[in-house]
């Protein structure tokens, strides 16, 4: 994928630097996730894969190191009004978190269908909780409208840069503790996650490949890519992915996946409960969909790898009801 230079009117691409900045505010306040092999999928694929597990993530999602990075660099005033943000599940709950840490008032809006898991961990964690819609576009005009009213800050679930830089630093750990990666496949949803890391992967080593993964049934990236630009795709609210079901790549990361990503597959939701069960069968590791979506992509053979592989594993925020459905008779055989 050949990226075109930036327009005049485009923002600046998050930097190396800004990665690691953000980095340093999440030393000792963030996970650093470990890379755990993959023995059967080492097997079967010939080269060696490694598992990023971001279940193991505080609020058991990624989403954490962005929502905390933006909180941090919140002034004194905006944090005493308050924050605000429109969330599928898993942002929500870092952004709850994020703003348990600093004393901060949160407000959560989210889709009437949310998982449980996601809606009942924003609760726990103290934030004030509305429902709106299914789409991405329901929750974020709802949320607007209480921001404005309350003078809440919008705490953004990926087309930000301080966002970008606070997920990129995933990336910079999986360069820095393996050098040796050829491949990293990173799920794409929104698209913060994906742009953060492979900002980070290609700025530390140009020549690994970064591979996105999105649900069949959400192809924005795809879409995107064939337009040259982003677009809406219609909304899939029962799709398995909740966490991937965004209907729109963000402006700032459509342009650092053009610049920084090498290739974009999508996967049909009937991968992803095998993916998830092979995990918690082998690995001993529970997954929500979304999270076992770059797996599910190597099950099925349909990656092309070269060399040694990471697989980020964006989340685990699913709970007992949840997973036995996801698995159930659907899974894998044993």
């Amino acid at each position: 994928m050949t990226a075109a230079p930036l327009a005049q009117d485009q923002e600046p691409l998050v930097s190396l630097d800004e990665i690691r900045a953000a980095a340093a505010l999440l030393h000792g306040v963030a996970v650093r996730t470990p890379l755990l092999p993959c023995d059967s999928l080492t097997e079967q694929l010939g080269v060696p894969v490694l598992l990023k597990p971001e279940m193991l993530q505080r609020g058991g999602a990624f989403k954490f190191r962005g929502a905390y990075t933006f909180l941090a660099r919140l002034s004194l005033e905006a944090r005493a009004r308050g924050v605000i943000t429109a969330s599928s599940g898993n942002h929500g709950q870092a952004v709850a978190l994020a703003a348990k840490l600093f004393g901060v008032a949160a407000t959560i809006v989210m889709p009437t269908t949310v998982p449980r898991a996601k809606r009942d961990g924003a609760v726990r964690l103290g934030a004030r909780c509305f429902y709106a819609g299914v789409t991405t576009a329901e929750r974020m005009t709802r949320a607007l409208e209480i921001a404005e009213a309350e003078g809440l800050t919008m705490v953004p679930p990926y087309d930000d840069p301080t966002i970008i830089a606070g997920q990129g630093t995933l990336g910079l750990e999986i360069g820095e503790d393996y050098p040796q990666v050829g491949t990293v496949l990173v799920p794409i949803g929104g698209g913060g996650l994906s742009s953060g890391v492979a900002a980070a992967i290609k700025a530390l080593a140009p020549q690994v490949r970064v591979i996105g993964v999105e649900p069949e049934g959400s192809p924005k990236y795809s879409r995107a890519v064939a337009a040259g630009e982003p677009v809406t795709i219609p909304a899939q609210p029962d799709g398995l992915a909740d966490g991937l079901l965004a209907v729109r790549i963000g402006t700032r990361n459509f342009q650092h996946l053009h610049a920084h990503m090498d290739e974009v597959i999508t996967v049909p939701d009937a991968l992803l409960p095998c993916a998830a069960q092979f995990l918690l069968d082998r690995m001993k590791i529970v997954t929500e969909p979304s999270g076992a979506i770059t797996v599910a992509a190597l099950l099925d053979r349909r990656v092309r790898v070269s060399g040694p592989t990471v697989c980020v594993l964006s989340g685990g925020n699913v709970e007992w009801d949840g997973l036995s459905a996801l698995i159930g008779d659907g899974g894998m055989p044993r």
